[in-house]
């Protein structure tokens, strides 16, 4: 019989938090919107090479430095640090997808406990989760500020279950994204990818365990 995790573990930036306003951002500062993709793509894309160097930064700094990097050739409407803090200004205003509400209602409901491990800043995830109005359903909100190094990183997913008191083989980790599924699949955790809109997930990342398009469909699945 597969054994049942007692821990859900939730990424939270685009997995919890919708990030499509902050393409609403680029273009309230007179920048093209796909530019949102390209620079959160390559914020995560930095903040992995730091870890596979053994090394580290916030997501702030990087996010921040990134903004500056991509934003410098374009014809802003305001200055560029008035730009960046715009954007990331954004993040405390997102809302949470509409799937999330009735998803974790569910998943407490069956008795699993909850907690986050976001590669972002707590203070981000807490406000997403209070002004959604599903901060009580988490018992903890961590993230890598207190980890050795941002997920995939192995230990970035071991210190989430030190944090919980159990081994890894007890969690599941929920994301949108296939690189978060990997890196907790290889740290011993199951997984559940969480595809919303019908992606293909790719055959070099090791498969999830689980694969559902709404959060609500995640109880009944894993149970």
């Amino acid at each position: 019989m597969t054994h049942t995790p007692t821990v859900i573990v939730f990424d939270v930036n685009e997995t919890l938090s919708d990030m499509r306003p902050l393409q609403e951002r680029f273009t309230d500062i007179g920048a093209p919107a796909f530019l949102a993709r390209i620079w959160f793509a390559a914020l995560l894309r930095d903040g992995f090479a730091l870890a596979a160097a053994g090394g580290r930064s916030t997501f702030a700094v990087i996010g921040a430095e990134g903004l500056r990097s991509v934003l410098r050739d374009v014809d802003l409407n305001r200055g560029l640090d008035d730009s960046v803090r715009y954007i990331l200004d954004g993040f405390a205003e997102l809302s949470l997808h509409p799937d999330v509400v009735t998803g974790l209602e569910g998943l407490s409901r069956a008795g699993f406990r909850l907690v986050t491990l976001s590669n972002g800043a707590a203070r981000v995830a807490e406000t997403l989760l209070t002004t959604g109005g599903v901060r009580s359903a988490f018992e903890a909100v961590l993230t890598v500020e207190d980890a050795p190094a941002w997920k995939p990183a192995p230990a970035a997913y071991a210190y989430a279950a030190d944090a919980c008191g159990v081994p890894a083989a007890d969690m599941l980790l929920v994301a949108v994204h296939p690189w978060d599924i990997h890196g907790a699949a290889r740290a011993g955790l199951r997984t559940a990818w969480l595809n919303r809109t019908g992606e293909v997930y790719p055959s070099y990342f090791a498969a999830p365990d689980f694969t559902v398009r709404d959060l609500s469909e995640l109880a009944n699945a894993v149970s």
